[in-house]
């Protein structure tokens, strides 16, 4: 069945929802065409063996579901069974049809439901198809859409539709469906232009994908409606049709779990392999069934952007705690408001080893996890870790608006454990953000697309592919762009592609200390201060209940106050006025003076004294510790960047002693930070418009706004 056909069946069913306009809005509409197309294909797969069915069925009553499941789906060739004698044909003498009496359709068709094998009751359950069966039958059109649905010119049995074409029928409803519903859309469908892209940067080298038999295991650990598991599977057989993906996925969405494994279903696949639960705390893919650990081929994700994981955060950071790196999380934790790097580590906890073959992931994410979090973070850590690993093969970044809730810029990561020899050590980053076509149409915030061939237009996924597969420093691309100066579009000239050392993404962050100046002097304003020192003000305070004793605490403690203030009284008068430069020697007679006074200070009580007293002075000495080393002012505190491919100490010398000739490093504060500056990259620098141009312009605008204002007052 040829890509038009598979189309114009799916406007077929699709133009049923004209039954529904009233009661549903449109972005509802596929809450009741996909599950009445899931039962209508099942039904039509099942009808041969209906009666060889309910007969065995008859000779198993008794036994155990673990004991019926089996031999009734040996019966029908399927995964699934159907144990009522209601079909979705039109009234017959010689069929039972769920329109025989429509009075009861409701009734007889969530009868007709609850009749199927667990399987397929759960897919029903999770679409929440009950309450639209009965909002159809409020509203009284049930019966028009049921019968719709047993038209005769909607025929999807088997013998009519193989599984593949069936899974490209339904595909394209939940494409329709996605894109009438596009303010929620990117949830849980991605554009199939970027799903290919991506299946072709992390297939296109393949060289093993032409084995006979070949068996390639796919996983989506934020499946949605399984577009990326299909177009996967749909290029493993284009390249080889006797090859065998396996797809594997998980999502939390009930009605996206749903599409999905009844996707499955219908093409015949393993829909056992699609979980419902939350991939961070319900992994359903930890052990395989001898007890090892589980690992894949190919993995590919676009996860919630910007989606914060506090729900599950006890569970996540228990893990990381408890296992470490034998876990899933034990680089580290990004942001609470971000989940998206613990997918990608998710993930990479389940890469096969070089040794048997590795795997290769190509993940959606957008510009946070190339550059948030600094030296020392979570994120930063997170990249660090997967880049001194030699993981990351590649990162491209697509045009913006491309998404159907989001306008914002995307980055699609080629993450492997298997590099080609020539990629080792190396990390390519490519610029696509020009590679795109106008929509015909736009839908939601998606207003571009990326080529692919289809229409006559330019296949931009064929030359992004091309580009990543030269893996060649420097190409060049020729792109047209407006002319400020005309107006017009002008060709140009682009780098599209730039390969980098691992060591190129990676810094030291140094800090960069001065020593702490200081001096002191008991002027009133300064003396003042003292009231204002938290140390100060709690002396005259109590935390005890009883209030003879809380006052009692607050009158020693006022006292106090007193004696501290009558010693700088006394202190001022010894300094006539001088401001002292050393503080030592201001320490020195601050403790004669208290001697004198009969007042001794404790620590807290100095350290407030003097933070008082003192003001910053370029022009005074240093401040010493105890060993007698400067000690560091946290004001006058700084910190350099230094690329880890640059010496510290040379970059120190060149950079920073020549301005600030006494700071030092503190080389225990110095961190090792990654972060990935795509844009900095393939930064293009545009010259301001020469001044005489903007003149004129200016000159010009005046002209007009002058002979505007003229037509006004005429």
């Amino acid at each position: 069945m040829p890509p038009e056909t598979h189309s114009s069946m799916a406007n077929f069913i699709w133009s049923i929802c004209n039954l529904l306009r009233g009661p549903y809005k449109r972005n509802e509409y596929r809450k009741v065409i996909l599950p009445l197309t899931v039962l209508k294909r099942f039904d039509a797969i099942l009808a041969p063996s209906k009666a060889k069915v309910l007969n065995q069925h008859a000779k198993l009553k008794g036994k155990s579901e673990n004991i019926i499941f089996p031999a009734l789906c040996s019966v029908t060739g399927t995964q699934f069974y159907n144990l009522s004698k209601m079909q979705f044909v039109l009234p017959a003498k010689d069929r039972h049809s769920l329109l025989d009496d429509p009075s009861q359709l409701a009734a007889n068709l969530t009868s007709y439901i609850n009749k199927f094998s667990a399987n397929v009751r759960q897919i029903m359950e999770r679409f929440n198809f009950e309450q639209q069966i009965l909002r159809m039958a409020e509203k009284n059109i049930l019966f028009q859409v049921v019968k719709a649905f047993c038209d005769p010119k909607l025929d999807l049995s088997p013998q009519n539709i193989d599984n593949m074409q069936m899974g490209y029928i339904f595909e394209e409803l939940i494409r329709i469906g996605a894109e009438q519903s596009n303010e929620e859309a990117g949830e849980h469908f991605t554009p199939r232009e970027v799903i290919r892209l991506m299946v072709n940067l992390l297939l296109n080298e393949e060289q093993d994908l032409a084995k006979p038999a070949i068996v390639k295991t796919i996983f989506d650990p934020a499946c949605g409606t399984g577009g990326m598991l299909s177009v996967a599977e749909q290029y493993i057989h284009e390249q080889n049709a006797g090859a065998r993906p396996i797809p594997f996925g998980q999502d939390w969405n009930d009605e996206a779990y749903a599409i999905c494994k009844s996707d499955m279903l219908i093409k015949g696949q393993h829909a056992d392999n699609i979980k419902l639960g939350d991939s961070f705390t319900e992994d359903h893919f930890k052990r395989d069934a001898q007890g090892n650990r589980l690992t894949f081929d190919y993995m590919l994700a676009n996860p919630p952007f910007g989606v914060e994981w506090k729900q599950q955060k006890k569970a996540i950071e228990s893990e990381k705690k408890k296992l470490g790196y034998d876990g899933r999380f034990g680089a580290g934790l990004p942001r609470v408001n971000d989940g998206a790097l613990l997918f990608l580590q998710h993930m990479i906890s389940k890469m096969r080893s070089p040794e048997k073959g590795g795997s290769r992931i190509a993940i959606v994410f957008n510009g946070s996890p190339l550059f948030t979090g600094d030296a020392g973070s979570g994120e930063s850590e997170i990249r660090r870790w997967i880049i001194e690993n030699d993981w990351l093969e590649g990162i491209v970044a697509l045009p913006d608006q491309l998404f159907y809730n989001t306008g914002i810029s995307t980055y699609i990561w080629i993450v492997t454990n298997r590099k080609d020899k020539s990629r080792k050590g190396k990390v390519q980053l490519i610029d696509a953000r020009r590679f795109w076509l106008p929509m015909r149409k736009s839908l939601g915030n998606k207003r571009h697309q990326i080529g692919d061939g289809d229409d006559g237009r330019p296949n931009q996924i064929a030359d992004i592919t091309r580009i990543y597969g030269d893996f060649t420093d420097g190409t060049t691309q020729i792109f047209e762009v407006d002319d400020p100066r005309t107006g017009k579009k002008v060709p140009k000239l682009f780098v599209v592609s730039k390969v980098f050392d691992n060591d190129d993404f990676g810094f030291h962050k140094i800090t960069v200390d001065r020593p702490l100046r200081l001096n002191f002097a008991t002027t009133p304003d300064r003396i003042a201060r003292i009231e204002d020192e938290s140390v100060f003000k709690s002396l005259a305070t109590s935390k005890k209940k009883a209030e003879a004793a809380r006052q009692k605490d607050i009158a020693a403690g006022e006292a106090r106050q007193q004696e501290i203030r009558d010693l700088l009284t006394a202190l001022a008068a010894e300094m006539g006025g001088r401001v002292l430069t050393d503080r030592d020697a201001f320490t020195k007679l601050l403790k004669k003076i208290g001697k004198a006074q009969g007042v001794t200070l404790a620590a807290p009580e100095k350290k407030t004294v003097l933070s008082a007293l003192s003001e910053r002075d370029p022009e005074a000495k240093i401040c010493t510790d105890s060993k007698d080393n400067p000690e560091p002012d946290t004001q006058l505190r700084d910190t350099e960047i230094v690329p880890l491919t640059e010496d510290i100490q040379a970059y120190f010398e060149r950079e920073v002693l020549p301005h600030v000739p006494d700071a030092w490093i503190d080389h225990d504060k110095t961190k090792v930070g990654y972060e990935i500056p795509l844009t900095r990259h393939f930064y293009v620098y545009e010259p301001p418009r020469p001044l005489n141009e903007i003149e004129t312009d200016l000159a010009d605008l005046e002209k007009k706004i002058v002979g505007m204002l003229r037509e006004v007052v005429a």
